[in-house]
């Protein structure tokens, strides 16, 4: 027992020490402001978003970037709301609304693809309904794409900060998420991204053909295609590391919504292509899951006390370091980590063990997985 327990300790802090390491090679590119030239269609699936979408679209109305450059596609998927779309919104920016053509089990794969047939530009850029934008969004992105040539970029995602427990519990949790998806990418094996913030060449798609080959699974509009393009061009995938880029969205306000949306996420683990991404997604859970059944022998009295105590003590201190680099790029606090750290992995496990063979809701809808 107690040679397992270091074992899975040493993997456990050498994997998320790796991460933090490759945090520490993204740098910001130092150039100078590019005059704008990339074409940007803004690509928006929503469902049910009457209540967020006009604060999206103020928060793009305020883009520091030439209007004839970028187009805003509305992808409506069997909303039961009522949104209307406001006439100075159609004066301010060009804005089109469409309906979702659904063809497989992923109605967002679905929408961005009916959003590209019509698209006019060359670069699609993906973002949700309950997000914000800041002002310098489409100027970081033109300029990393004329600095680098990428062909594909990912960029950050953060939560607009609330008050409370449940918040900054899923704070905590998503901004493990980016560190991993920034430390992946500075160690040159990205598997991970946030459709919240994404963006690739029209051209760079169609030549992966798209989402084919996952239409199966609901999600994971973003993971498949950046794992698609790794293995055909990894050269051409990048991510912006430049805190102007990154996108804020919501919370969610309950713990069953939270646990069904992170079911969602973990669902799509088992299609990765990436060897790295089915790798680290093992060690957590595995690491996790000691974690719960360390704790029952703790009680029970068959783990002593002084290996356990150090073994949880260690996984929370390299999971501080890169949450700390994460929250400092972000430029967020990082609260309740204690309480948060405790809690964590009896959640994490329950998710994980839920995904394999559960059903999950999303958009007042129920998917197989």
């Amino acid at each position: 027992m107690i040679a397992v327990v270091f074992i899975l300790l040493i993997v456990y802090v050498f994997t998320i020490a790796t991460l933090v390491f490759g945090f520490t090679k993204l740098k910001q590119i130092d150039s100078e402001i590019l005059v704008p030239k990339t074409t940007f269609s803004i690509v928006v699936p929503f469902r049910n978003e009457a209540e967020n979408l006009p604060q999206l679209l103020h928060s793009i109305s305020k883009l520091n970037y030439p209007k004839e450059l970028f187009e805003v596609i509305l992808v409506d998927d069997e909303s039961e709301d009522e949104f209307r779309l406001l006439d100075s919104a159609r004066s301010d920016m060009n804005i089109t609304i469409i309906k979702n053509i659904r063809k497989s089990n992923s109605p967002k794969k679905d929408a961005i693809e009916t959003a590209i047939e019509i698209a006019e530009n060359d670069w699609i850029i993906t973002t949700d309904a309950d997000c914000l934008v800041q002002k310098e969004w489409l100027l970081t992105f033109d300029n990393y794409v004329q600095s680098t040539n990428k062909k594909m970029v990912a960029a950050g995602v953060t939560y607009l900060p609330k008050k409370g427990f449940l918040s900054a519990f899923q704070a905590l949790d998503f901004m493990s998420l980016q560190g991993a998806t920034i430390g992946s990418f500075g160690i040159g094996k990205p598997f991970m991204c946030n459709g919240a913030n994404f963006a690739y060449s029209k051209a760079f798609f169609q030549e992966l053909n798209g989402f084919e080959g996952n239409e199966n699974i609901a999600s994971g509009d973003d993971v498949f295609l950046l794992q698609k393009a790794i293995l055909k061009e990894p050269k051409s995938v990048g991510f912006l590391y430049d805190s102007k880029s990154i996108v804020a969205t919501q919370t969610v306000n309950t713990w069953e919504k939270l646990f069904m949306q992170r079911v969602r996420w973990a669902a799509k683990s088992t299609g990765y292509s990436s060897v790295f991404g089915k790798t680290l997604a093992l060690i957590v859970f595995v690491t996790n899951l000691f974690w719960v059944l360390g704790f029952g022998f703790w009680v029970l009295g068959t783990l002593d006390q002084n290996y356990f105590m150090l073994f949880i003590g260690s996984k929370f201190l390299i999971d501080l370091i890169l949450l700390q680099k994460t929250a400092s790029f972000f430029k967020t606090k990082l609260n309740w980590i204690l309480a948060s750290s405790l809690l964590y992995p009896f959640f994490s496990s329950s998710v994980a063990l839920y995904s394999l063979f559960g059903k999950y809701e999303w958009k007042d809808r129920t998917f197989k997985k």
